[in-house]
C-alpha cells in the first residue's frame, strides 16, 4: 500500500474539517495555537515513516503522554492495577464525582485522576517525567524532545481540579508520593512537545506487541494487549464508545490536538489539528482516522 499518497488523500479528504471546534482555552499558552494546522504521520513496525501536512511541526502531546507512561509503570510490574480501575468513566476527564462514590479509586488510567495515580506509581523508581523524556528521546530516535516550559507554567497555573483530584485520592489512601510532587511530574509529562513523526515512532511498540525500535521488550505480549483494550475503550475521554465505532482502533486523545492510534501488527498512526470537539477530541483528527481505517480496511475488528 501507497501510504503517502493514502496520506494526501486523506488530508484533501478531511481539509473542510480542519480549523473546526475549539482549541483548549482553559490553559492559555494552547489557547494561542493556530487551529488550521493539521498533521499526520504513520510509522511502519519496519521502521518507515510517513507523513503530511504538519507531521514534522512540534506540539503539546498533552494527555497522549498517558499511554506512555502507563507503559513505563506497567514494565516495572502491574501493581499499578490495585490502585485505578480499567473501565470507561462516561464523565469528563477531571470529573471529581466518579471518584467521591469510588473511594479514590479512578475509573481508569486515561482521566486525569487515574493518569495522577499511575505518575505517582512510576514516581516509585524516579521522577516519571524524566523517565518519559528519556523513553521518547530513544523510541523517537530524537534526542531535543523536551517539555515546552511556556506549556508547562500556563498549565501550572491552572491546575486546580487536578490538584483537588490528587488530594482527594491522598485522603483515601490512594497516593504514594507529596501531591506537589507528583502534579509537577504530571505536569511536565503532559507538556512535552513532539511532532506527529515523533510519537508515531514512539508508540510502535504497541504495534509490535512490546518490543522497542532497538528491538528489546519493553513490555509482555499481555501487558501490550492489554494497554491497546484500555485505549479502545477509554482513551478519548467520553466519547470512547463513539471513537470505536468510527474508527475501530485502540487510541488516545490529548486536547494539545493530537490523537495516537494502533494497528497491531502493521503500524502506529498519530494525527494532530487542534481544533477540539465538546468532549476534548481533535475534530480533523477523528475525522483523518476514520478515513484511514476506510480507506485501508484495517482495524481490530
Amino acid at each position: 500500500m501507497d501510504l503517502a499518497a493514502l496520506l494526501d488523500r486523506i488530508a484533501d479528504d478531511v481539509a473542510p474539517e480542519v480549523g473546526r471546534g475549539a482549541v483548549a482555552d482553559y490553559i492559555p499558552a494552547l489557547a494561542r495555537v493556530e487551529p488550521g494546522r493539521f498533521g499526520m504521520a504513520v510509522a511502519e513496525v519496519d521502521g518507515a515513516v510517513h507523513g503530511v501536512g504538519d507531521w514534522e511541526r512540534p506540539f503539546s502531546v498533552q494527555s497522549m503522554s498517558k499511554v506512555f507512561t502507563l507503559a513505563l509503570t506497567l514494565s516495572r510490574g502491574d501493581g499499578v492495577w490495585a490502585r485505578v480501575g480499567r473501565e470507561p468513566s462516561g464523565d469528563p476527564f477531571n470529573s471529581l464525582v466518579q471518584l467521591e462514590h469510588e473511594d479514590g479509586i479512578p475509573r481508569n488510567p486515561f482521566i486525569n485522576a487515574g493518569a495522577l495515580v499511575v505518575t505517582d506509581e512510576l514516581a516509585r523508581h524516579g521522577d516519571a517525567a524524566d523517565a518519559l523524556l528519556a523513553f521518547l528521546r530513544q523510541e523517537s530516535g530524537h534526542a531535543d524532545i523536551a517539555v515546552d516550559p511556556e506549556v508547562a507554567a500556563s498549565e501550572a497555573g491552572h491546575a486546580d481540579r487536578n490538584r483537588a483530584l490528587a488530594y482527594f485520592m491522598a485522603s483515601y489512601g490512594n497516593m504514594r508520593h507529596p501531591v506537589p510532587e507528583v502534579l509537577d511530574q504530571y505536569v511536565r509529562q503532559c507538556s512535552i512537545a513532539m511532532s506527529c513523526g515523533d510519537v508515531a515512532r514512539s508508540a510502535l511498540f504497541l504495534a509490535r506487541h512490546g518490543v522497542r525500535n532497538d528491538g528489546s521488550r519493553l513490555l509482555g505480549l499481555s501487558a501490550a494487549k492489554r494497554i491497546n483494550a484500555v485505549m479502545l475503550t477509554c482513551g478519548t475521554y467520553d466519547a470512547a464508545g463513539e471513537f470505536a465505532y468510527r474508527v475501530g482502533l485502540p487510541g488516545k486523545s490529548g486536547v494539545g490536538g493530537g490523537i495516537v492510534a494502533i494497528v497491531p501488527g502493521r503500524c502506529a498512526v498519530c494525527v494532530w489539528s487542534p481544533g477540539l470537539d465538546a468532549r476534548g477530541n481533535s475534530v480533523a483528527g477523528v475525522a483523518a482516522l476514520d478515513r484511514f481505517t476506510t480507506l485501508t480496511g484495517w482495524s481490530v475488528f
